[in-house]
């Protein structure tokens, strides 16, 4: 029997145009967007369809948009009978988009919450500029070491897990700089800067985790319906208490996305969805669990392929 987990994109798979198909040819998706203009008070769909891109991969538009266009995506999915899943995660923003296909609050509650996110995540990168870079070919203990190593340069942490012998590090620039020479002089393959404003998933990101903190606190939250693998533990959230902590924290603490995709896995999820914008999901996928299917659906047309393909399964 096929279990089917839905995945959502975090910040990098955003793109001029995204969820734009979706809004054109279903009315559910239009009504997300629409709801998302109003709640904002600006037009978000025309950054997401039209950019330019250099306001669309600002922090504080690039995490709404992502939200909104992997909501949108959810509802054609539902529109379009697809089977629905029995697990959900998200990386890092994404996990809000699985939170709320879980259940665990509204369309509104969680664009709200995901804005708020995006102006503390921004107001602690412009408080303390940072830096991020890719480490190709390094296991995970390997690029921690070389952070401990680089510490006296200044502040640097792993950030994402993703797996595949890539994690990604993040800190100050001087911190950054320093594990990156570390790293390549122990093995890696290739050390590739990333064009962020922030030092995401680092200490550097502390105020704006205390700031969610008391957002979240007050926050309507409820437990998920379906089981969602939290990108702080790599475990499943179940209380809203524990949903709201795990958010919070995961601002400042690393995304364990292949511990997230090893958990799904194990348990016998052999089929994967991306919902939203982007395949980066997908391609990791490829190398996380070779073994199972994988379907992105960015665009009407991958929403058919997936709802074909569940048909003949089924």
């Amino acid at each position: 029997m096929t279990k089917i987990a839905y995945i959502f994109p975090g910040q990098g798979s955003q793109t001029v145009g995204m969820g734009q198909d979706f809004y054109t040819h279903s009315e559910a998706a239009r009504t997300v967007f629409d709801e998302a203009d109003e709640v904002i008070g600006s037009k978000l769909s025309s950054l997401c369809f039209y950019g330019p891109e250099e306001s669309l991969k600002l922090t504080i538009n690039t995490q709404p948009a992502l939200y909104v266009s992997s909501v949108a995506a959810l509802r054609v999915l539902q529109e379009a009978g697809a089977p629905l899943p029995e697990a959900v995660a998200g990386h890092s923003v994404g996990e809000y988009a699985a939170l709320f296909a879980a259940g665990a609050f509204t369309f509104e509650t969680g664009l709200h919450l995901v804005q708020r996110r995006a102006q503390e995540m921004h107001r602690a990168a412009s408080a303390a500029p940072g830096a991020m870079a890719a480490v190709l070919g390094l296991t995970g203990a390997q690029v921690l070491s070389a952070c401990a190593e680089a510490a006296e340069a200044g502040v640097v942490s792993a950030a994402n897990f993703n797996g595949g012998g890539q994690v990604v590090i993040s800190g100050s620039p001087e911190g950054v700089a320093r594990a990156s020479e570390i790293a390549k002089a122990n093995g890696a393959k290739r050390v590739i800067s990333l064009n962020v404003s922030g030092a995401f998933h680092s200490p550097l990101m502390s105020p704006a985790v205390e700031a969610m903190s008391y957002v979240l606190r007050d926050a309507i939250v409820q437990a998920a319906a379906i089981p969602v693998v939290a990108n702080l533990t790599a475990d499943y959230e179940t209380s809203a208490d524990e949903i709201k902590t795990n958010l919070a924290a995961q601002i400042d603490h690393p995304v364990r996305w292949e511990e997230t995709i090893s958990r799904l896995a194990a348990d016998g999820f052999d089929t994967f969805v991306e919902v939203g914008s982007g395949t980066v999901l997908t391609g990791l996928m490829k190398r996380l669990a070779p073994e199972v299917s994988v379907y992105s659906v960015g665009n009407m047309a991958g929403v058919q392929a997936f709802v074909e393909a569940a048909g003949k399964n089924s």
